[in-house]
């Protein structure tokens, strides 16, 4: 209702002034044979001054080149954190971190889609320990350039940057707090690749996919698949039902002119009515030398407005002759709205002298 005063009020001194204006005295000014006056509010002619409104591209078909596409949107994301880590080697008073990450998508057929993710942070890392392994680096950066399409039945993907287990299916539900419990400690065998990526999956009806590839490092000085580059291959058997799902992975990294190491990982989720539970395990073998790291963790999704998350697992792979060091993370998810989540949680990892115990809370904004 204050809408309508408000602008009869700014328009009133310009329909004056028009009334008023010498047209006669004006054309003095202009080169102009005829003055058309058109309704601003009634234009047949494309409009090439669209807003880029919404994280959407702008819509109108006729734009010319060089604009955004009607089918290109933009996502944004922001992570911070406050918090102070008992036992850190750097410092054990409270501090503030940030993570800031763009990512666009556009489509040319409607079945493809290429994607940029672009990241920025602070300067460094607050804490040596880091334990949510935020992206750092004032600048934005660009972090992956990937297109996906279909070809057959399958789903492939072509990138820079890019793991091969972005198209590995998965069956870890749990969200992790901590970096630790990332991919429900299987994060090895399911992160790998981060070079020239060529991959693709396949769905089968019944709930059944395999996906695979190969990512090789995409340094000039060694060229792509070469012996002095550094090359992985992955593959992955999946398999989702209603309420569990299991999946394993196969990774190899040739490390270069090194060793080759082989990793296994294996992890699962069952959902029941009060709690998801997930977990995971993981090998790695260099040289005949043999290690190996589990995780537990259970999700309680409804307590009260959100939910509770609490996980164990190794803090990293180790033989056997090794002393296992574990991991302890508790959260708690409120989602504020539906662009801001606050998770205040608490971990502890071991370490052969004085643990570390961390108090955090971490605010995410997506947008």
């Amino acid at each position: 209702m204050l809408v309508a005063p408000a602008t009869i009020g700014l328009l009133t001194p310009f329909s004056t002034f028009a009334g008023e204006a010498n047209l006669n005295e004006i054309s003095k000014y202009s080169n102009l044979e005829q003055i058309d006056l058109a309704n601003a509010f009634v234009n047949d002619e494309p409009n090439y001054n669209s807003l880029l409104a919404g994280g959407e591209g702008l819509v109108d078909s006729d734009s010319p080149d060089g604009s955004f596409s009607e089918t290109t949107s933009a996502s944004f994301s922001v992570d911070a954190s406050i918090g102070a880590i008992d036992g850190d080697s750097t410092t054990e008073k409270t501090v503030a971190a940030y993570q800031f990450n763009i990512g666009l998508s556009t489509s040319f057929t409607g079945e493809d889609s290429l994607d940029i993710a672009i990241d920025s942070g602070s300067d460094s890392a607050a804490t040596a320990d880091d334990p949510l392994a935020f992206d750092t680096g004032a600048s934005l950066q660009v972090d992956g350039v990937t297109y996906s399409f279909p070809l057959g039945g399958m789903s492939m993907l072509v990138g820079f940057d890019t793991d091969i287990s972005s198209v590995f299916t998965g069956a870890c539900t749990y969200s992790a707090f901590t970096d630790y419990m990332s991919n429900c400690g299987t994060d090895l065998s399911y992160v790998a690749g981060g070079g020239v990526t060529a991959a693709g999956s396949y769905a089968f009806d019944s709930g059944f996919s395999l996906a695979a590839g190969v990512s090789s490092t995409a340094d000039s000085s060694v060229g792509i698949m070469t012996k002095e580059g550094d090359d992985y291959y992955g593959i992955e058997a999946a398999y989702t039902a209603d309420s569990w799902g299991v999946a394993v992975a196969y990774a190899s990294d040739d490390n270069a002119t090194s060793a080759e190491t082989t990793y296994w990982g294996v992890n699962a989720n069952y959902s029941f009515d009060i709690a998801d539970i997930s977990v995971g395990y993981e090998t790695e073998e260099t040289s005949g030398i043999d290690k190996s790291g589990y995780f537990v963790g259970v999700t309680f999704p409804e307590v009260g407005p959100g939910s509770v998350s609490i996980a164990a697992g190794t803090s990293a792979n180790y033989k056997d002759s090794e002393t296992e060091y574990m991991v302890y993370e508790a959260s708690y998810s409120y989602p504020v709205n539906d662009g801001l989540t606050i998770t205040p949680g608490v971990f502890v990892e071991e370490k052969s002298g004085d643990d570390l115990t961390g108090i955090i809370v971490k605010s995410s904004f997506s947008f």
